[in-house]
């Protein structure tokens, strides 16, 4: 009788154990509920239904883009491209057979088990790394220099600037290690990341520039006097002027932005003073451009390094005001000695006006105003030469005017709330003279050609004078009567 009855006992607990699993357990063709792959819940699916959703996922997952961002430049690949390998294709029949298989306990448990927590199963997935590697070098390409920004005058008188961007290298092994950790951590989107890199700054940038707002400095002279040829100089210099950027603490140099005073460089033939002379040469009235721009920068307070006064005054501007160009040996220089950069404008008008204008970042008191004062230190009259010709007959006489000398200093006042509080000397000039030259014919009467000479010799104008009177009424005495 004991026998009998654990017999029944045993029987009535595996009935209450078969009645307790689900009867989609006993179909081994049904997910048991409680699985899942992924997020996506696939109990109750047939394993058919559930290889089709699985399918469905490694398609999407091939289809995924994967871009790397860089800079203004982008690649992009899918994980198709990049060797995508499904490293867990059993992972069906796998989930299938949980609470489906065994025997009748064991599916009781894992039944049981379900109920009490989800089980959850992922796609695993491998790219090839070879392929991965050569995708985010190939990022290289889109390496690049910093670009300096730029700064131009557009046509209703205003600066703009443009450009000033960072030069981009990619930190390749930064960058493989994030797209590594995306493909990853793939959420079933396409995936973007921006690229790793070493970013060097350009030395102009949009931003610095943005800050030239203001005229620091402008000028103006007149050469409506010009010859054609000169005024084709004068426009012509200007042109190679315009348009300069000086970042702070640059320098700059007239001579190197307009030379060679040649035809190819856009210059004619026109008058310029050579060794106390005026001649003829390629660049001729280059010094008026070299001197509006001085003046220019006087009144911006930048700092001068070089400059000359002409051998000769100049009618353009006033004594002491003037900035020569010659050769290698006079030059006009100055530098930028303001924490900003500078944007020098020049041009000329139809009326023969140059102009040049200063533009940076006004960092002087409103309270302050600068003046320039030329003051005239010494004046040297012309000498006078007597010369004699013999070439000439005697009677001859021919003038040419001399110069006066001048010795000037340049001033600038600086007053505050309208009282001057400084006066500064910027420079002392001086300006050659040249002798008045008067040449007497010699050629003639033996007797009035040796009292000339005399007078010529003696420098005596007077007596030259009186000379040639002489011998111009023997002359006229000796005359046949008409």
């Amino acid at each position: 009788m004991r026998k009998n009855l654990w017999t029944a006992l045993a029987v009535t607990a595996v009935a209450a154990i078969i009645s307790a699993v689900p009867a989609a357990a006993a179909d081994s063709d049904v997910i048991s509920d409680g699985v899942y792959i992924g997020d996506q819940d696939v109990g109750g699916m047939t394993t058919k239904e559930a290889e089709q959703y699985v399918k469905g996922q490694v398609r999407a997952l091939e289809d995924t883009t994967v871009t790397i961002q860089m800079g203004e430049q982008q690649s992009t690949k899918t994980l198709k491209e990049l060797g995508l390998k499904w490293d867990n294709p059993d992972l069906v029949q796998e989930i299938s057979q949980i609470g489906t298989t065994g025997n009748i306990i064991r599916r009781y448990k894992e039944q049981k088990s379900l109920q009490n927590e989800n089980s959850r199963y992922e796609i695993e997935y491998t790219v090839d790394s070879s392929l991965e590697e050569a995708f985010v070098d190939s990022c290289n390409a889109y390496n690049s220099d910093p670009v300096e920004g730029s700064v131009y005058m557009g046509d209703d008188g205003q600066l703009y600037v443009e450009g000033g961007t960072d030069g981009l290298t990619l930190d390749a092994e930064a960058t493989l290690k994030e797209v590594q950790a995306a493909i990853g951590e793939w959420k079933a989107e396409d995936i973007t990341i921006e690229a790793t890199v070493e970013r060097e700054s350009p030395q102009v940038t949009a931003e610095t520039l943005s800050k030239m707002t203001d005229v620091l400095g402008t000028a103006t002279t007149d050469y409506s006097a010009s010859s054609s040829g000169r005024a084709q100089n004068v426009e012509n210099g200007t042109s190679k002027i315009n348009g300069t950027l000086l970042m702070p603490g640059e320098s700059f140099s007239v001579t190197d932005a307009v030379v060679p005073f040649n035809a190819e460089n856009g210059y004619e033939l026109a008058p310029s003073y050579e060794a106390g002379q005026v001649v003829d040469s390629y660049g001729g009235g280059i010094c008026q451009v070299s001197t509006t721009l001085y003046n220019a920068v006087l009144r911006a307070e930048l700092n001068v390094t070089e400059r000359s006064p002409h051998s000769m005054t100049v009618h353009y501007v006033d004594l002491s005001e003037d900035a020569a160009i010659a050769g290698t040996y006079k030059d006009f220089k100055f530098k930028n000695s303001t924490e900003y950069p500078i944007y020098i404008e020049g041009y000329t008008t139809s009326d023969k006006k140059i102009t040049f204008n200063i533009y940076g970042k006004e960092t002087r008191d409103s309270n302050r105003s600068i003046s320039f004062e030329s003051v005239l230190v010494n004046e040297v009259k012309p000498n006078t030469i007597l010369r004699d010709d013999a070439g000439q007959g005697i009677g001859y006489k021919s003038v040419s005017a001399g110069k006066t000398g001048y010795v000037a200093e340049l001033y600038k006042i600086v007053k505050v709330n309208g009282v001057q509080t400084d006066r500064i000397k910027i420079n002392k000039s001086t300006y050659k003279g040249s002798d008045r030259v008067v040449t007497y014919g010699t050629a003639g009467d033996p007797t009035l050609s040796e009292n000339l000479r005399a007078a010529i010799a003696a420098q005596d104008e007077a007596l030259a004078d009186a000379n040639v009177a002489a011998a111009n009424a023997a002359a006229a005495a000796a005359a046949p009567a008409q």
